[in-house]
C-alpha cells in the first residue's frame, strides 16, 4: 500500500479551496463549480417552493408556458431539457392543481397542447418573489455589477450550443 503525500498551501478561510487538498483540483474546474452551483440553486429553490408541493422543474415548466400560447409535450421536453417521460408527470401534477390545461392544438384537433391556466399565472406572480429571494441568497457574495456580469457570462455559455 502506498500513501500519497500532499502539500497544502495556505488557503483563505471560507474559500472554495479550504478543506481537503484533493478538492482543490475540482474547485479549479469551472464545470464542477457550475454543477455545484446548480445543485445549490436547485436545493434552495425546492426548499422555498416546498409549501406549494412543487419543485423547480414545475416552476421552470410554468415559466416557459408563460412565454408561449401553448406547447406540445415534445416541445416542453426539448426546450427545458427534460426527459419526455418526466414531462408527462410534471404536466399531470400541474393539471391536477389547475395550473395548466391540455387543449386541442389549433392546427390539429387530434394533437394536444399544454397551456398555462389563470391559476398558473397567479402562482407564477406569487412565486416570482420566492425566485428573487433564492437568487439573492445564492448571489449574496456578489455586488450588483458582479451579478450582472455573471448573468451575461452564464447566458453566453448557456446559449453557445444554439439552445
Amino acid at each position: 500500500m502506498t500513501s500519497r503525500k500532499t502539500t497544502a498551501e495556505p488557503v483563505e478561510k471560507g474559500s472554495v479551496d479550504e478543506g481537503a487538498p484533493w478538492m482543490r483540483g475540482l474547485h479549479a474546474d469551472a464545470g464542477y463549480l457550475l454543477y455545484r452551483l446548480g445543485l445549490r440553486s436547485g436545493q434552495l429553490f425546492n426548499a422555498a417552493l416546498q409549501r406549494s408541493g412543487l419543485r423547480l422543474r414545475h416552476y421552470a415548466l410554468l415559466r416557459y408556458l408563460a412565454t408561449v400560447e401553448g406547447a406540445a409535450q415534445r416541445e416542453l421536453s426539448q426546450e427545458l431539457g427534460y426527459d419526455p417521460s418526466a414531462i408527462v408527470g410534471l404536466v399531470d401534477d400541474l393539471e391536477r392543481l389547475g395550473f395548466v390545461e391540455r387543449r386541442p392544438a389549433p392546427d390539429d384537433r387530434r394533437r394536444r397542447i399544454v397551456a398555462l391556466a389563470p391559476a398558473g399565472r397567479g402562482f407564477l406572480r406569487e412565486s416570482d418573489e420566492v425566485a428573487r429571494g433564492v437568487t439573492d441568497e445564492l448571489l449574496a457574495p456578489l455586488d450588483a455589477e458582479e451579478r450582472e456580469r455573471l448573468h451575461v457570462l452564464l447566458s453566453r455559455v448557456a446559449h453557445a450550443g444554439g439552445e
